[in-house]
């Protein structure tokens, strides 16, 4: 007789093998009757478990009929599993796109409709962000560095042909001549068309033939540039190695975690992974050891990416220029509320100077206490210090210990918790349904219905942890936009959660700190705000609003973790779950005030070296050098002019 042997999932297997390891070994060790009672619980709680993960565990096809009920489509992406497919995804995608540009372009002049020229064309380009879109996840997130080089070609080829699209003279006069039948449209519509027609012309149609193929070409190089400035810096891995003693201060916890102990007292610590940057930022004693870490993070893909700097700096000029434009800041805040590089400017300065007066006390505490702790009455505080200070002032002044909270956050009750959160908000239901593929073993994949109608209205992937070749930090991409198909049903959409929260520690299980809770909240934000769009044209769906707006759901969103209410329904100490800490928000509340001020200024100084980098070459070469070489005084770095 052949044995058959059954999988059980990771998460259940687990969980018995700490359950019942003892208990195990004292039923095997017993007599038969014990053997065979265990036997039998054994074999009940497997079929209980089975039965959750492979019968109750649902597929997209289970939601088929209520998106048909609805007008709706759900798509499960295609995904590209060698590097051969991704570039023959891609160039399949450009070409099916060039033929569409083929037939707009070439309508009669006399007889165009706004279907068969902006909406063609808005479609034209939905279609091939699809490609791109996936091509884009697997460069990010697929654990075979083949795969991902071969996506970031094929992003970098789409980039190439996106900027194309723009220069497409058929296609433009064939937009062009409907528009100049002033046509009487409204809402989504007309917005579509102004939109198109405001492309157009910051991309340099109206200009002569030879400046504009200028214009082109250094859009093009400027696209190629950015994607390798970004690829530099998720391939650069930035292994620093410590002792314990240069970590002193750092929970036990840490010394413990997956791939940290590297050697007879070395201690490797990742700088391009964000978890473990803070923590040692947060709790090191020595000031050697956070400086040396800050500037490694800080400088990361530095010999690679200056020159690209460099060369995304003249070409950004060159641009604005060629397009009339003062600077690249005036080009950029065109179609943004402030309209112009000088009022963006004026109101980054109005926000500093009401800041500045508390923000100069609370640095002026903050060296206080360096100075008390250092013996040093003259002690600054540097950029690599704030983290460290203002969390021990947090402990003394507050009684917030971040590290301590932390068993109050285990990931999957926050996870759940959210979950919770967000379906009362919104009147919506997640549940989790089999992923066909998976680019990693721990990947999941829900599916989102309104809770009341049953309408299915998408899905959303979660890649939560931090790996080797993984995108660095934390945001949703887009991989299937919303979108009123030409048959008249709706695309519904699916997005990716990308994210590097702590992992799991031994038997402890992820840890996040108040400030992941508050990523994880706003992160997820923008994936329901791709989700649950209605908006007719891909162009304006989900996320594709205004880069004024973008961010403002979120921002809403993650202030529900400052709510004693909402955090009281999922935070307790993962240890002993009836234990709640009563004082937590109060005390963390307290501490936001400070932290939102250091926040504002911190994207303050992002924005003037922004501006700084759009003025005249040795303003751009100092401005580089200031963030590559990196102002050590706080304050300075700050209010640096």
């Amino acid at each position: 007789m052949k044995h058959r042997f059954i999988k059980i999932p990771s998460a259940i297997s687990e969980n018995l093998c700490k359950s019942f390891g003892r208990f195990c070994s004292s039923m095997l060790m017993s007599n038969d009757s014990s053997k065979a009672a265990f036997v039998h619980v054994l074999l009940f709680l497997l079929a209980s478990n089975l039965g959750v993960s492979a019968a109750q565990m649902k597929t997209v096809d289970d939601f088929r009929a209520a998106a048909t009920k609805a007008n709706a489509v759900l798509t499960i992406p295609d995904w590209e599993q060698t590097p051969e497919a991704v570039e023959a995804a891609m160039k399949n995608a450009i070409a099916k796109a060039n033929a569409s540009l083929d037939r707009i372009g070439a309508q009669d002049p006399s007889r165009v409709t706004f279907r068969s020229t902006v909406v063609a064309l808005d479609g034209v380009t939905y279609e091939a962000n699809l490609a791109a879109n996936r091509a884009t996840i697997i460069k990010e997130t697929n654990t075979n560095p083949a795969m991902r080089t071969a996506a970031e070609n094929a992003v970098k080829a789409f980039e190439d042909w996106a900027v194309g699209v723009d220069y497409r003279e058929d296609v433009y006069k064939a937009i062009k001549a409907f528009a100049d039948t002033r046509p009487k449209l409204s809402g989504e519509d007309e917005k579509l068309l102004k939109e198109t027609l405001r492309d157009y012309r910051r991309a340099g149609l109206e200009l002569p033939p030879d400046q504009r193929k200028e214009v082109e070409e250094f859009r093009k190089e400027l696209s190629k540039l950015g994607t390798d400035f970004d690829t530099n810096i998720v391939k650069s891995n930035a292994p620093v190695m410590f002792s314990k003693a240069d970590l002193d201060g750092l929970p036990e916890s840490f010394f413990a975690s997956p791939g940290i102990k590297t050697g007879d007292d070395v201690y490797t610590v990742m700088a391009n992974v964000t978890w473990q940057f803070n923590t040692v930022q947060e709790n090191a004693k020595s000031e050697v050891t956070r400086k040396q870490l800050y500037l490694i993070r800080e400088t990361l893909a530095k010999d690679k990416n200056v020159p690209v700097l460099n060369q995304m700096l003249d070409l950004r000029n060159k641009i604005a220029l060629r397009l009339g434009y003062k600077s690249w800041d005036d080009y950029q805040t065109e179609v943004k509320m402030a309209r112009t590089g000088t009022n963006a400017e004026k109101y980054i300065n109005d926000l500093v100077t009401g800041i500045q007066p508390k923000f100069g006390s609370e640095v002026a505490e903050l060296q206080k206490l360096k100075a008390a702790c250092t013996n040093d009455p003259n002690a600054k505080i540097m950029v690599w210090d704030w983290r460290y200070y203002s969390n021990q002032l947090n402990k003394q002044k507050y009684a917030v210990d971040k590290e301590a909270l932390r068993a109050y956050f285990p990931f999957q009750k926050v996870f759940d918790g959210m979950f919770n959160i967000y379906q009362s908000i919104f009147g919506l239901k997640f549940e989790k349904i089999v992923a066909p593929y998976k680019w990693i073993d721990d990947l999941q994949l829900y599916l989102v219905t309104d809770s009341a109608t049953g309408e299915p209205l998408g899905m959303f992937y979660l890649d939560m942890f931090p790996r080797e070749g993984k995108f660095n930090h934390f945001a949703q991409f887009v991989i299937i936009s919303g979108k009123l198909l030409p048959n008249g049903k709706y695309q519904r959409p699916t997005v990716a959660l990308l994210c590097n929260f702590p992992p799991a520690n031994g038997d402890a299980p992820s840890l996040m700190t108040h400030q992941d809770v508050e990523t994880l909240f706003h992160e997820f934000g923008h994936a329901l705000h791709s989700i649950v769009t209605r908006a007719k044209y891909g162009r304006f769906a989900g996320t594709n609003v205004p880069g004024d707006f973008v961010e403002a759901p979120s921002q809403m969103l993650q202030n529900w973790v400052w709510d004693k209410k909402v955090l009281d329904t999922f935070a307790a100490d993962y240890r002993d779950p009836v234990q709640k800490n009563s004082r937590r928000n109060r005390e963390e509340a307290q501490r936001r005030k400070a932290g939102k001020r250091r926040r504002a200024l911190s994207a303050a100084v992002r924005v003037r070296f922004t501006r700084s980098c759009s003025a005249r070459s040795t303003s751009r070469r100092n401005a580089i050098r200031f963030r590559c070489d990196i102002e050590p005084d706080l304050g300075k770095s700050l209010f640096a002019d």
